[in-house]
């Protein structure tokens, strides 16, 4: 009788593995499961293949650049600027909600951004460029705030922002409602993680070392970054090249003299990938 109501509650929840995890934790508490055999092979037949994604999808570089230039300010205008310093500074949701004006400095050129206040407990300093007219959106965004509320995210509607800081829920829909402008598949994976997890994929797609990465996300551990680096397209393409082509990507330094009287008139780089060029010209 218990191993069929076991069968039967296996069917009726179309067989989840984490349902299968909580009637397990229940039946722990009465018998032990070893002694039925049927049960733990039917289990496994039924979880076999069977794999959890829990990681948000990500946004990429083109897909970032498109919200941020063809959506509308009037309708837009907080979630750009929810997206800009998410992406810039691997954010979670909890930080940005939580940011004030005051852990923004505006340097002219740029924003210097500070979260004090970290899961990990790393205090995080990251940058925002005039990249994308990205100053102007969080300068036009400030000047519509009511000047007496500290919180940075409030509530924004036709053009205007209340006095009601935005909550945790709301931020988190930031990548969610991208996608959804942008017609994206399956815009329910689209979870408030998406921005941290799309800054540093972005970061490591860049071919930047795991310490640069570990320090950029605020990690202390080498796991997590690895696993960034790890799949990253930069580096499976250095690994194709270097397995297919026979490429490595050690450094050669080559020298070159040239005077007045040999100056060529131009210069042809041949089989050349991701190299470095330097040119010193002394007068």
């Amino acid at each position: 009788m218990f191993e069929y109501t076991a069968r039967m509650f296996c069917w009726h929840t179309s067989v989840k593995m984490q349902r299968i995890t909580i009637m397990l934790d229940n039946l722990r508490q009465h018998r032990y499961i070893s002694k039925f055999p049927k049960l733990i092979a039917f289990l496994k037949r039924t979880g076999d293949g069977y794999q959890q994604n829990r990681k948000s999808k990500i946004l990429t570089k083109s897909e970032i650049d498109r919200f941020l230039s063809s959506a509308d300010d009037k309708e837009f205008l907080m979630i750009k600027v929810g997206l800009i310093l998410g992406i810039a500074g691997a954010c979670r949701t909890d930080e940005l909600v939580n940011l004030t004006v005051d852990d923004i400095e505006d340097v002219g050129s740029s924003l210097i951004v500070k979260i004090p206040n970290t899961k990990t407990k790393i205090p995080r300093i990251f940058g925002v460029t005039d990249v994308r007219n990205m100053l102007e959106l969080f300068r036009k965004y400030l000047s519509l705030r009511p000047p007496h509320v500290k919180r940075l995210f409030l509530y924004y509607k036709a053009g205007k922002c209340s006095s009601q800081p935005v909550g945790k829920n709301t931020m988190g829909k930031i990548p969610s409602v991208v996608a959804s402008y942008l017609k994206l598949p399956d815009v329910a994976c689209y979870t408030g993680h998406c921005l941290r997890r799309s800054s540093v994929t972005l970061l490591a797609d860049a071919g930047v070392d795991i310490t640069t990465i570990k320090r950029h996300a605020g990690w202390k551990s080498t796991t997590v970054a690895g696993g960034y680096v790890e799949n990253s397209i930069e580096n499976k393409t250095k690994i194709a090249n270097q397995v297919l082509v026979g490429t490595t990507t050690s450094a050669i330094t080559k020298t070159v003299n040239v005077s007045e009287s040999n100056i060529p008139s131009n210069i042809n780089f041949e089989n050349c990938t991701n190299e470095t060029f330097n040119l010193n010209v002394n007068k």
